[in-house]
C-alpha cells in the first residue's frame, strides 16, 4: 500500500494543490452539467476522476462557456436553494 504513488509519499506538499485544483473544476463543471439539464455528463464528471481534463473539456468545448461564466458561478449572490 505505501508503494501506490510513491511520488506523493514523498512530496506531500504537492497533494494539497492538487486536490484544489480538482474540487475547483469538479465543483464547475457538474453545477454546469446540472443547470444544463445533462445528466449522462453529470454521472461521468461525477464518476471519472482525470485531475480535472475532463472537466475543463466539459465546460469549454461541450457546454461552451467563458472565463466570464465561470466568474459568475463564483460570484454569485443568489442562494443556492430557493
Amino acid at each position: 500500500m505505501n508503494q501506490l504513488n510513491p511520488f506523493f509519499m514523498n512530496n506531500s506538499w504537492v497533494l494539497l494543490p492538487v486536490l484544489v485544483w480538482i474540487l475547483f473544476w469538479k465543483g464547475c463543471s457538474l453545477w454546469i452539467a446540472v443547470k444544463n439539464d445533462q445528466k449522462g455528463w453529470f454521472l461521468a464528471l461525477l464518476v471519472l476522476n482525470t485531475v480535472g481534463i475532463l472537466e475543463i473539456i466539459y465546460i469549454f468545448y461541450v457546454a461552451k462557456k467563458k472565463w466570464a461564466d465561470i466568474r459568475e458561478i463564483l460570484t454569485r449572490n443568489k442562494p443556492l436553494i430557493k
